[in-house]
């Protein structure tokens, strides 16, 4: 079968250039997502899978284990639920621990509680999709950068895809998978056939990140309680030591990247909360993404959204929309499943 996968970046001119490169590249656990979503279902499972793809590969990663912490009584409340909801979902690797112990951890922490995620870890994601690009072109495949599709049609085949770029024309192929990230929608439109009805509404969340100026203080991550949209503004570590803060949740209505200087006033703030001690000054602006989220402010989290022929009765389609976090750790069983529903 061949098999069209149209990504989030592609038009671009090299692979890792859409969403999948402005996140934290954490290899989440999968304790937040409510039992039986998708989201929990990919999250789990795709973890796994990642951690035994990057060993196989050789892909740079480290499981270095998070704290998700509590600074209050309320907070308190917040973890134990998360906890509650990870055991649920079959997550291994999870220890509630009291304010000492969480301090004998990571010194530097301000908290009375926190739950441990042993699972949680970072990866190298631009070489983990760099290796998913060597697996495809192995196997016979290729990537077509700087070639977006502009329409989707059914034929006696399977599907038309109309391109541009600086040499447009016209692919045949069996099947399609819509991966497009912040365009899933906007191709869904283009797709002849395919309901517009069917097309979720799509929410810009913009994730900003700061680098901290010093040495790092944490040898793990570390999580505040969840916020309106997001996870809060956490401590992330990169493969090479720097430690960076964010994202935090900034609703838009348009792409830009733009990091606003101000807005380390925010993050300083949130992060003195759990780490008290960080200087004045210490916050530099990084970089940015934009979550494709289907629900706004104040509404509850979407779960993803795979719609294959099954829902829509079209053979060789699959659209994917909402994929966001954790859509890098749920990358490798997001594609089983796609391929499921194409054989089914």
């Amino acid at each position: 079968m061949q098999i069209l996968v149209i990504g989030a970046g592609e038009q671009a001119s090299g692979i890792g250039s859409g969403i999948s490169s402005r996140n934290s590249e954490v290899i989440h656990a999968g304790m937040y997502y409510s039992t039986g979503s998708l989201r929990a279902v990919h999250c789990a499972r795709g973890r796994r899978m990642l951690y035994a793809y990057c060993a196989r590969h050789g892909v740079p990663h480290r499981k270095c284990g998070k704290l998700i912490v509590a600074t209050n009584a309320a907070e308190q409340a917040q973890v134990a639920l998360i906890e509650r909801q990870g055991r649920a979902n079959g997550i291994e690797g999870l220890t509630m621990l009291d304010g000492p112990a969480a301090r004998r951890l990571e010194p530097a922490l301000s908290c009375i509680g926190a739950l441990h995620s042993a699972e949680t870890g970072i990866i190298d994601g631009h070489a983990f999709m760099l290796a998913l690009q060597g697996d495809l072109e192995d196997r016979g495949g290729m990537i077509a950068f700087a070639t977006p599709i502009e329409k989707l049609q059914p034929t006696a085949r399977g599907w038309a895809a109309q391109f541009g770029g600086q040499e447009p024309g016209l692919l045949e192929i069996d099947a399609v998978v819509n991966a497009a990230g912040l365009h899933a929608q906007a191709l869904a439109r283009a797709t002849e056939g395919y309901p517009h009805a069917r097309v979720p509404r799509l929410v810009f969340a913009k994730g900003n990140y700061f680098t901290y100026s010093g040495r790092p203080v944490f040898s793990r991550l570390i999580y505040p309680t969840p916020v309106d949209g997001g996870l809060g503004i956490h401590v992330t570590l990169d493969l090479s030591g720097r430690m960076r803060f964010g994202p935090d949740v900034e609703w838009v209505d348009r792409e830009f990247y733009d990091v606003d200087p101000r807005r380390a006033e925010l993050f300083a703030a949130r992060i003195r909360s759990y780490w008290p001690q960080l200087p004045e000054n210490a916050l530099v602006p990084d970089y940015s993404g934009i979550r494709p989220k289907l629900t706004g402010p104040g509404e509850k989290a979407a779960d993803f959204v795979i719609d294959g022929p099954a829902g829509h009765g079209l053979p060789g389609l699959v659209h994917l929309f909402g994929i966001e976090s954790p859509g890098l750790t749920s990358a490798l069983s997001l594609a089983e499943e796609v391929v499921a529903q194409l054989e089914a």
